[in-house]
């Protein structure tokens, strides 16, 4: 048998630029390499993991000396969850390579001219901004590579846990990485998640293992709102009868602060929500959240933006992009549940919002009932299909359109759509540069990119929001 070739080992490499998705770039012999885990200024050994001809891509195996511009994180558990990958980098700094990567993917990838792009929008609460967190309960304990060396050095040999709560750990999918404390959404997150954790060990109640597909406690989602409100859904593998009531009880004894409390039953392999029905045990079964004069009615399986505050900020954008008099029919595509299109329904004559999934519809509708908009419409489908000629017939040809997709960007015969629909203005909310500058490499064909705007809604993360105007090229 062929022995497998070692993947070569990079010695004393000079990490020189940011390059996107988290990955800093360094050249060796005039090949670009891309590295995780490192940033401008350090001096590093990469290990390669995969080896081209023009370009390689690897990790750090040792620092030789770090970047000036490092500080040191704030969390114990940073490079070990994967949930913040740039606390080793100062928040400005963070926003300058953000800034950086939309402007890099609007220029190689979307080749189309451009205004000058501001700077971007940074946060201005870096900790605890979160509005929504998920935790998952395992029997499989994560061990770092490096602790798990030190044990086996000193003779001690790993023992499987009876079990942890954190957050599912990198490339293991049977592992969690054990949460001492997240930054990431305010107290008493922490506390309501170790309240869980001690009461299964205390009362022998098992965590769940994905692998056997057996086990009681398996995730828990607790939602807040800038109004005060918080919601608990502890997920469990199967009922438990006393067991649940008495944990349940326990939450509501010790937090106060919990308005809604819901359990939910999965029985299945997966850990998908869409198809199981949260059960309230106490409170309304929803929080409500507050964007400027709206209200947000928020279920337990409601898409709502995860920053609550910098959402505002990156609608307020939307709305200014969106230049509205009063007089303007205003498609909301990807709506999900309203959000977008009822913060811009009072500066519009009409909002008509286009979403797939029939239950954040239903949320979409119930919003609007919440804030009183008699001129709002939310239908549940296919833009492709619904946007024909009889439904122009009906509700008006869109004057605006606001198109929030996902991370996949916009399905190419949407963006035929938009085309064929011709609106004289286009918003364009996304969540990756990346497939937002193909899209606007399409849409060039009869638009032109007027404005542009970054909104940085998740601080120690890659990711970054960025907002686009779109005007048609004849009317200009």
């Amino acid at each position: 048998m062929r022995k497998k070739k070692e993947a070569p080992l990079l010695e004393n490499v000079l990490i020189e630029d940011y390059a996107a998705e988290g990955k800093s770039l360094a050249r060796v012999n005039g090949k670009v390499i891309f590295v995780e885990g490192a940033v401008p200024g350090d001096v590093v050994d990469v290990q390669l993991q995969k080896n081209k001809a023009d370009w390689g891509e690897g990790f750090v195996k040792k620092f030789h000396t770090y970047s000036p511009i490092r500080v040191k994180p704030f969390c114990t558990h940073f490079g070990v969850c994967g949930g913040c990958q740039w606390q080793m980098l100062p928040y400005e700094q963070q926003l300058v390579y953000k800034h950086k990567q939309v402007f890099d993917n609007l220029t190689r990838i979307a080749k189309i001219p451009l205004p000058v792009i501001p700077p971007i929008l940074g946060a201005k609460e870096t900790q605890g901004y979160r509005n929504k967190v998920e935790y998952t309960f395992a029997t499989e304990k994560f061990i770092p590579f490096e602790e798990f060396k030190a044990m086996k050095a000193a003779g001690l040999e790993p023992t499987k846990s009876i079990g942890a709560g954190g957050f599912h750990a990198r490339g293991f999918f049977e592992k969690v990485v054990e949460i001492d404390t997240c930054y990431l959404q305010s107290e008493p997150t922490n506390e309501i998640r170790k309240t869980a954790v001690q009461f299964a060990i205390e009362n022998e109640m098992p965590f769940y293992n994905i692998k056997q597909h057996q086990g009681w406690l398996r995730n828990m989602f607790i939602r807040n709102t800038t109004k005060g409100e918080w919601m608990v859904n502890i997920i469990l593998g199967y009922d438990g009868g006393e067991k649940r009531e008495a944990l349940l009880n326990l939450f509501l004894k010790k937090f106060p602060q919990i308005t809604t409390l819901l359990y939910t039953i999965n029985e299945k392999r997966n850990d998908s929500m869409q198809d199981l029905v949260p059960q309230v045990y106490f409170g309304t079964g929803y929080i409500t959240e507050a964007l400027e004069n709206f209200d947000f009615k928020i279920s337990p399986k409601s898409f709502f933006q995860t920053n609550s505050k910098q959402a505002e900020s990156l609608y307020q954008v939307t709305r200014s992009f969106a230049e509205l008099t009063g007089k303007e029919v205003v498609y909301d595509l990807y709506c999900g549940t309203g959000s977008i299109g009822i913060f811009c329904s009072k500066e519009a004559k009409k909002i008509i919002g286009v979403e797939v999934v029939a239950d954040a519809i239903e949320d979409a509708k119930e919003n609007a009932r919440i804030n009183n908009l008699a001129h709002t419409a939310f239908f549940a489908g296919d833009v492709i299909n619904i946007c024909d000629d009889a439904f122009f017939e009906t509700h008006g040809k869109p004057d605006v359109i606001i198109t929030d997709p996902p991370r996949a960007g916009m399905h190419d015969k949407l963006v035929k759509k938009l085309l064929e629909i011709q609106a004289p203005l286009i918003v364009y909310v996304s969540c990756n540069p990346a497939t937002q500058a193909r899209d606007l490499s399409l849409l060039g064909e009869k638009y032109t990119v007027t404005k542009i705007q970054p909104v940085d809604m998740f601080p120690h993360t890659l990711h970054i929001e960025n907002v686009v105007q779109l005007k048609r090229t004849d009317l200009l």
